[in-house]
């Protein structure tokens, strides 16, 4: 409780607040994470390697596999959990700036975010984009052509290869999206972690950039971090109930 206390009182008292969200956000509404014990990667050792662009773009059976999971996976269909709606009433009230998230789902958006304070640094699913021609599109209209019997559906305007508006692996980061995230990150007064390991570079330099920039680092997530000694407020445990207090608390400080 001391903990958590101590998070709603960093809240109350910025209007800068940055939240970097991860995978742990997310797996309440139904999506797992990557590499915990019931984890796509952990349950699915090939997922790995179909979310690698050389084999996605150079073998046909590699999207084939893709394209039916895209159909019958949960991404598409989920909804915010406590933990999305958590994080909209503290925009609302006007403690968090910024969301940064590494989730691809649109969960922060669909939950009521100002869409200019989530910065997505992976990308978003719900687009589609072609490998050869940069066409992009909504993901829903080519999930319906595979519904429709295509299984590996091309680009209508150059037949390139399709795949979603996300960052796979082999791919660079939008360094445009990236100096966003940076930008926030320097300006903000509390730096909060949650739902992520913060393993994932060059995102998991976020929290050293807030603390050289002399922000108050707050990490709510399972298991460790390599942050962990450094700060101010640790508290392992489910994102969306601690989020949830947070919120409950505000109204008695």
């Amino acid at each position: 409780m001391t903990e958590l206390l101590a998070l709603a009182r960093a809240v109350a008292a910025t209007d800068r607040l940055v939240v970097l969200t991860g995978a742990g956000v997310s797996t309440a509404s139904g999506i797992p994470d990557y590499r915990g014990p019931n984890g796509t990667w952990t349950t699915d050792p090939e997922a790995e390697a179909r979310a690698t662009i050389d084999a996605y773009a150079a073998d046909e059976q590699v999207r084939r596999t893709t394209w039916r999971r895209r159909v019958d996976g949960p991404v598409l269909s989920a909804v915010p959990n406590p933990a999305h709606d958590a994080l909209v009433e503290l925009e609302r009230r006007g403690h968090l700036h910024t969301v940064v998230t590494q989730n691809v789902d649109g969960l922060h958006q669909l939950a009521g975010h100002a869409p200019e304070r989530v910065i997505e640094v992976h990308g978003n699913v719900h687009g589609a984009r072609c490998l050869t021609c940069g066409w992009t599109g909504p993901m829903a209209t080519v999930l319906a052509r595979v519904r429709r019997g295509d299984p590996d559906p091309r680009c209508g305007a150059c037949c390139g290869v399709l795949t979603s508006t996300t960052v796979a692996f082999g791919e660079s980061l939008d360094p445009a999206v990236l100096q966003r995230a940076h930008d926030a990150t320097v300006s903000c007064e509390l730096f909060l972690a949650v739902g992520t390991s913060l393993l994932v570079h060059p995102v998991a330099l976020l929290p050293r950039t807030a603390l050289r920039a002399g922000a108050t680092l707050g990490i709510v997530t399972r298991g460790p971090t390599p942050y962990d000694a450094e700060a101010a407020i640790r508290i392992d445990d489910d994102a969306g109930a601690t989020l949830s207090a947070v919120v409950d608390l505000l109204d008695d400080i």
